[in-house]
């Protein structure tokens, strides 16, 4: 067999036909990894890879339209069959040769990952999954060519076959959504020659075991067949004799049977077990928090999906696949609309197809399939792009709410000109399954008693003292505070009361940090020491808090029996409290700033006839919003969740935070991205052509 490849190998770079599929591969891809990874910065070459994988049903069947058919017209494979050494090892050795040759560019695009890492952070694992992929969908489509090879002598009927089947094969999605767009036995029935949809599973970050299986199988198969083909020709023999190197119709429908058996079994595996998910952000997989929840269940919970599973949104469909493979306790059911146009109903008034109805025996939880996604309008052209996808902690909240005993409720106190809570945050309390109300103290003579917490955000008008008396007074009965203070120059005595009920108080100014390890880009924007508690799980030692505009606390020196105050965030022995910041340009330390170090974040703890309950204190009114959630990777979300998780008696947060599509873009300079699409569209394919010329032209003359 080894002698068989040398042979075929070296045939290929004796011609100009292995450097011309080398050639064109590099070149095409060249184009694409200039025009998507250096001149748009986008840091996946899957992209580019994505965009020409078209090239394997023009490339291929001109790469292998002589490895068999020619050899066939001119009498040569009757020497090669002839020779001591088996069908399949002639077979094998040439399909070798032939996927070396693939592998010289699939190796030189290995290269461009780390070519794009001088100008960025790179998601290696999705990079090499998609490459893998390519090489994978290269494999399957030079095996197919190879068998249709062996069964005619004419290079050109082999070619314009291959590249027919390579073409149908490339565009069977397509083909089986317009047969049918619910899907029916025959679509299933083409969806096992459907060469480009497990190829997408590695462009997206999807290490998929189905998709390898199916490559993997599918070249064994054609590699098979094509022995079979090759021994129709020479003789049949009875099926008592069945070897794998004669030909036998019997074993051909037990080999096919076999592959699709294989393929079964594997389709039937749980994602969790098939599918790795090695994105960056770990976009694909269920999180821990996920896992816990849904392990812990003990009622079922069945999720009705409004639309057929051709129809629904696939990311949406792989996350519930997820959950019913995680849990016995799960079901998921499609409802086609069409088939049961008023199913919805008895849950609901309206419904957009592709949302999920989360029902228990308890009470149910529509998701709105226009929820899955949040996106941003992008200022340059006026139009929405996605920046993440809320799947996962759609459904695990709904999961939580349908199966939980309590329905904890939130007060948001207004009247005070407070800063409205930011839509990020607001969503991550709905997804608690807390119900929010928002009240003007003035018309109620306590905090309700159904209260489990209130929220108090950034007031830059001051309280009235009966409005604090009332806050003070459901302070005293256990309540649970989260408060955040605005940076003011205007005193707000009675608001500043609340705190200093408890021996906290503010100092003046604003915060500036001299050490710069402690801040970003400008001295105010707070990047504090995390402390080690509960509330901090998942952020302490790992990400940073961003806190712009910050004032520092002074906490009391004396413990008080019943109360304990933890500093949760805390500046550098550098910092400084900044006066008159309105009337200032220069944020270096003047005569009349107050030296830190600073705490700009506590939690009090309150044992009121043994329950606890909690206040949150934080003095950056920006900290809470989505732009410095951005900031630190979602680390403020973490945080705001976590405290909002202790009001409701949960040591850490159910929430799962939307994961976010946003992409990290590479800069190049304009330089950089002429010379490295010069280098890897022109230079190298115009390289290898030559090369392969070069040699071509040299043989000739000999």
């Amino acid at each position: 067999m080894f002698a068989i490849y040398k042979r075929e190998l070296k045939s290929y770079f004796t011609t100009v036909i292995g450097f011309l599929f080398i050639a064109s591969t590099l070149f095409l891809v060249g184009i694409y990894f200039t025009l998507y990874n250096l001149m748009y910065g986008y840091p996946y070459v899957s992209y580019a890879l994505q965009g020409v994988v078209f090239i394997f049903f023009i490339t291929v069947p001109i790469l292998t339209m002589k490895v068999l058919s020619e050899e066939r017209r001119q009498k040569i494979d009757q020497l090669i069959f002839t020779a001591p050494i088996s069908v399949g090892k002639v077979v094998v050795g040439k399909y070798l040769a032939l996927l070396s040759i693939l592998g010289i560019p699939t190796a030189v695009i290995c290269v461009y990952p780390l070519i794009l890492s001088k100008f960025g952070s790179i998601p290696y694992g999705e990079n090499y999954t998609g490459i893998l992929g390519f090489f994978l969908y290269g494999a399957a489509s030079i095996a197919i060519a190879l068998f249709i090879s062996s069964f005619t002598e004419s290079q050109v009927i082999c070619a314009v076959l291959s590249f027919a089947a390579l073409f149908v094969g490339y565009m069977m999605n397509g083909i089986s959504n317009l047969i049918s767009n619910t899907g029916n036995t025959l679509t299933k029935i083409l969806s096992a020659y459907d060469l480009s949809t497990p190829f997408n599973n590695f462009v997206t970050g999807t290490l998929d075991l189905k998709a390898v299986v199916y490559y993997l199988s599918l070249v064994v198969l054609m590699l098979f067949l094509t022995c079979q083909s090759i021994q129709k020709r020479r003789f049949s023999i009875s099926t008592k004799n069945i070897t794998m190197s004669a030909f036998s119709s019997s074993l051909i429908v037990i080999v096919i049977a076999i592959t699709v058996l294989v393929n079964l079994v594997v389709g039937q595996l749980p994602a969790t077990v098939t599918s790795i998910d090695m994105t960056q952000d770990k976009l694909y997989s269920l999180t821990s928090t996920t896992e816990d929840i849904v392990s812990s269940l003990n009622q079922d919970v069945t999720i009705y999906v409004v639309g057929t599973e051709s129809s629904v949104d696939a990311t949406f469909k792989e996350t519930l696949k997820k959950y019913d493979d995680l849990s016995d306790h799960i079901k998921v059911v499609y409802k086609d609309p069409v088939v049961s146009p008023n199913f919805y109903k008895e849950y609901t008034d309206t419904i957009s197809e592709g949302s999920a109805i989360v029902v228990s025996d308890s009470r149910n939880k529509v998701i709105d399939s226009n929820d899955l996604y949040t996106y941003e309008m992008d200022q340059s052209t006026l139009q929405n792009t996605i920046t993440g996808y809320d799947g996962e902690g759609l459904v695990t909240s709904a999961i939580t709410y349908v199966t939980s005993d309590n329905m904890p409720k939130a007060y948001i106190i207004e009247g005070h000109n407070e800063l409205a809570l930011d839509t990020t945050f607001s969503d991550e309390i709905d997804k608690e399954n807390i119900t929010t109300e928002s009240i003007n103290l003035l018309k109620y003579d306590a905090v309700p008693d159904d209260a489990d917490f209130i929220i108090i955000n950034a007031p830059t008008t001051d309280f009235s003292t009966d409005d604090t008396a009332k806050i003070i007074d459901y302070l005293d009965k256990g309540g649970n505070l989260f408060i955040v203070s605005s940076y003011s120059e205007t005193d707000l005595p009675n608001f500043e009361s609340i705190m200093a009920h408890y021996g906290v108080t503010k100092v003046d100014g604003m915060v500036v940090e001299g050490d710069k390890t402690y801040y970003n880009q400008v001295p105010y924007y707070l990047l504090p020491d995390v402390a080690s508690d509960t509330v901090t799980d998942g952020i302490y030692g790992k990400y940073y808090i961003f806190a712009p505009f910050s004032q520092g606390l002074i906490l009391p020196t004396t413990a008080t029996d019943g109360i304990t105050i933890t500093s949760l965030l805390t500046t550098s022995d550098s910092a400084y409290a900044k006066q008159d910041v309105s009337n200032t340009d220069d944020y270096s330390k003047q005569l009349g700033d107050i030296d830190g170090p600073f705490t700009i974040g506590i939690k009090i703890d309150k044992t009121i006839d043994d329950t606890d309950s909690y206040i949150y204190y934080f003095t950056s009114e920006s900290m809470f919003t989505a732009n410095a959630n951005t900031v630190v990777s979602g680390a403020n979300g973490v945080l705001f969740n976590n405290c909002i998780s202790t009001f409701i008696n949960q040591d850490i947060t159910n929430v799962v935070p939307v994961k976010s599509y946003s992409i990290q873009y590479i800069t190049t300079t304009e330089a950089d991205t002429i010379f490295l699409g010069i280098c890897t569209a022109v230079v190298i394919p115009v390289f290898t052509l030559v090369a392969g010329l070069v040699i071509w032209l040299k043989r000739r003359k000999r």
